[in-house]
């Protein structure tokens, strides 16, 4: 073709004719065999498909862009670039990051709210309310049930006339309820599997019921009726307000069991040397401040049953809610008793 002269000092062989449209490279000299007068396979009209100059010197032909290095490395595919956080700004991936973020925890990931939490269903348990609900419920179910049981032995020993000269002088009983209410409480309290495991966590807190509902029904028998009944109902109103006040505040008092230890211990010094001393006036003192010191318990541990504070039980811990509850409760009514009488 004409516009494409033979390579110099490559003559064209003999015997072979020129074929039209085939010409040599440029920058390759012509075989031997093959005609010089051919046109380049590709020609400058076509952008991008002419070869590099002396072969594949490794990369990309000339015109097209290279493989982006961020796709084929050593190890598998990488990802390009993205916002971890599902947001405009911040939170960019960064190759190479994956395996450190896994080692260290994955502190890079965002962190998922409670509601989040809840609609993936990868929540902690007891941050559902749906089960924090059905907990509630279930530690208050057994709590009706002890407090009723226990009323009605109060009020069966306040108004029989006869077992309440047999409680009266039998005390002996009375002793042996208050050694089995130790042992289901130390029991109850300090071993987490037996309070747990179903049924021997309800025949304990059953015989820790009634072991405590003697003993108050006895203390209960030396009073008068009228008494009975009144710091019955004082202590049911006590109760539902504190109760109630607990649900609502924003206050947390969950965090406050090293002070309310602490007046324990007090309460408990003071109350060895009212016995000993057998001042009506101290008595009086002591027995306010057990009323007291049982309704900021009652607080405490209404917080902790119903959750979203610094400290919260568990729900599997529905045999240990009832009975811290069910102390409280009784011991508020025993001071108040006390209190009536001085």
């Amino acid at each position: 073709q004409p516009g494409y002269p033979p390579q110099p000092g490559y003559p064209p062989q003999p015997g072979y004719p020129a074929q039209p449209g085939y010409g040599v490279q440029p920058g390759y000299p012509a075989q031997p065999g093959f005609p010089t007068d051919q046109p380049p396979p590709y020609s400058a009209a076509q952008p991008g498909m002419g070869f590099q100059p002396s072969g594949y010197g490794g990369g990309a032909p000339a015109g097209q862009p290279g493989m982006p290095p961020t796709i084929f490395i050593h190890g598998g595919v990488n990802p390009e670039p993205y916002n971890v956080s599902g947001s405009g700004a911040g939170g960019v991936y960064q190759p190479g990051t994956v395996g450190a973020s896994m080692g260290s925890g994955r502190n890079d990931l965002p962190k998922l709210d409670d509601a989040a939490l809840a609609a993936t269903g990868l929540g902690n348990s007891f941050g559902d309310k749906a089960i924090r609900h059905a907990f509630v419920r279930k530690v208050y179910f057994i709590l009706m049930i002890q407090l009723l049981f226990t009323v009605g032995v109060v009020a069966l020993f306040t108004f029989h006339d006869g077992l309440k000269r047999f409680v009266q002088r039998n005390m002996w009983v009375y002793f042996m309820s208050y050694a089995v209410f130790l042992v289901t409480y130390i029991t109850l309290v300090c071993c987490s599997g037996v309070r747990r495991k179903y049924p021997g966590n309800m025949i304990m807190l059953a015989v820790f019921t009634l072991a405590m509902s003697y003993m108050t029904g006895t203390i209960s028998s030396f009073y008068d009726t009228k008494i009975v009944l009144m710091t019955l109902g004082i202590t049911t109103v006590i109760c539902f307000l504190i109760s109630l006040f607990a649900m609502q505040t924003k206050y947390d008092f969950t965090g406050a069991h090293v002070y309310l230890f602490v007046l324990g211990m007090v309460l408990l010094i003071f109350g060895i040397i009212a016995i000993f001393t057998r001042s009506q006036i101290m008595q009086t003192v002591y027995s306010a401040g057990i009323a007291l010191l049982f309704s900021m318990y009652l607080v405490y541990d209404t917080q902790r049953l119903m959750g979203g504070k610094k400290y919260e039980l568990s729900p599997e811990e529905h045999v240990y809610g009832a009975l811290t509850l069910y102390i409280d409760v009784v011991q508020i009514f025993m001071a108040l008793l006390s209190l009536s009488k001085n």
